[in-house]
């Protein structure tokens, strides 16, 4: 009983952390499915994101108690702190199995959809920066074509290559860049594909990490409020 108390406690403190945790990466999700809604056509690919937000709402109030409890146990608080960790078990395995299912989804769609943004752009030399949607993703991320600088070169006829490739492809660090193939070194060296899978991967694994972890520790705190519980016979059913 006492280790149950001592536990309780410990995850009680944890779970406001994780609130923390939980909602960083609910946001992030949130964020990266905003920013790039013109390559994920899916509206609900932001999903495990809310759950997790909604996670982070729920373990504040979860922690409190758990810390109550901890010190001074009362029915009606234990029953409710059963409800919420059944709640919060419920919402975490959901964000995590959206989050692994969304990753291996979107990760398969991405090449194509980017590939088709960069076959469908317009631009030509010495052109300033656009506002297209390649031509943001690129300077946010850095980077350039699908793989690198020479996706841009197979958009046009093989019997007069450009001389240069989009200005939205040159380093942040280089003012007076314009996408000139003379001056290699000022474009960006990794494709968009690359650094756009790592933000996915990043980001979904992130959720599902943090769903599975804390599904493991709700299930502990469940069991230690359950070992106070059982010291304590029930006179009643009124805490339901």
């Amino acid at each position: 009983r006492s280790f149950a108390q001592c536990l309780l406690r410990f995850l009680g403190f944890i779970f406001w952390g994780a609130a923390a945790a939980q909602a960083f990466g609910g946001v992030l999700v949130i964020l990266m499915s905003k920013n790039y809604r013109y390559l994920f056509q899916q509206s609900y690919l932001s999903l495990p994101g809310w759950l997790a937000v909604a996670t982070a709402l729920i373990l504040l109030p979860t922690g409190v108690l758990a810390l109550s409890i901890s010190v001074k146990r009362s029915r009606n608080k234990q029953g409710t702190l059963m409800y919420l960790l059944l709640l919060l078990l419920c919402l975490e395995m959901s964000s995590a199995a959206l989050a692994r299912s969304y990753f291996i989804k979107t990760s398969s769609q991405l090449e194509g959809a980017i590939g088709y943004l960069v076959h469908q752009h317009n631009w030509t030399c010495s052109q300033d920066p656009g506002s297209s949607a390649v031509d943001v993703m690129q300077r946010q991320l850095q980077c350039c074509g699908v793989h690198n600088y020479t996706d841009w070169l197979k958009t046009s006829s093989s019997w007069h290559p450009p001389p240069c490739v989009p200005a939205s492809c040159c380093k942040g660090k280089h003012s007076r860049c314009r996408g000139d193939l003379g001056h290699v070194e000022q474009l960006s060296e990794e494709g968009c594909l690359k650094k756009l899978e790592d933000q996915v991967c990043f980001a979904m694994l992130y959720v599902f990490w943090c769903g599975t972890v804390l599904s493991i520790l709700e299930l502990l705190a469940g069991v230690s409020n359950g070992i106070l519980m059982r010291h304590r016979p029930f006179h009643d059913l009124h805490f339901l």
